[in-house]
């Protein structure tokens, strides 16, 4: 079991009910393999979201005072998408603290970036239903306010494959092709790899679970090894 005063020490939170905690640690498939009066942690996920949906938008709103509404939109979506809060949740140290089902508990890729991402919309849920809106607050603009900068230095709130056409179109003067190079999996549960290309120069690969994902993983991939 999950040391709780331990995982609160490294989260670097104070925790007055450990329930709340060790719900939102807890994933769906660890009570499938374990008998436990413990809830997972969906509900604190969900609720997690929203306090993140808040205290973001409030911070984004004051500090981009002329910004219009799509630039904030956009913002918002590149601080709180699931590779960010993956990140987050990563350098935290969540993995080693979620209850999970020894099959997920193998799995890598994006599903585990989905499980973490979820998690730390959990902890949020957790920390807003204990300790209340301003140490969620406080936890969120630690973990998650510094990214701003590079997201605007490097333009990563803008579509990564919009952008990079953009730029493939001033600094090579061509339109970027995208080639399926290999999909894997029953119809239901795809998975596509893709590559982008420069006339007949591959730049990048990417990998989705639909092809549009995979050009926007592919995009965003071309642009940090071309650095523009």
């Amino acid at each position: 079991m999950t040391d709780i005063h331990a995982c609160a020490q490294k989260l670097g939170i104070m925790i007055h009910d450990k329930k709340f905690l060790l719900e939102a640690l807890t994933h769906r498939s660890y009570l499938n393999e374990n008998h436990s009066s413990t809830k997972h942690n969906e509900r604190l996920e969900f609720l997690g979201d929203a306090v993140l949906e808040l205290v973001v938008t409030n911070f984004l709103f004051h500090k981009f005072p002329q910004s219009p509404e799509g630039e904030l939109t956009a913002y918002r979506a590149a601080l709180v998408n699931t590779q960010s809060l993956a990140e987050s949740s990563e350098a935290l140290g969540v993995n080693d603290m979620l209850l999970l089902s020894k099959g997920e508990a193998k799995d890598t890729g994006h599903s585990r970036q989905v499980i973490l991402a979820n998690a730390f919309e959990a902890i949020l849920g957790a920390i807003y239903l204990d300790t209340g809106l301003e140490a969620v607050s406080a936890f969120i603009a630690k973990h998650i306010y510094p990214k701003i900068d590079r997201i605007i230095k490097e333009r990563l709130w803008q579509d990564a494959k919009s952008y990079f056409q953009e730029m493939a179109q001033e600094h090579r003067g061509v339109t970027p092709t995208y080639k399926t190079l290999h999909e894997e999996g029953p119809d239901h549960e795809k998975r596509f790899m893709l590559g982008v290309f420069l006339r007949d120069e591959q730049i990048a690969t990417g990998e989705g679970r639909s092809k549009q994902d995979a050009q926007q993983n592919a995009a965003q991939n071309a642009l940090q090894k071309t650095g523009w």
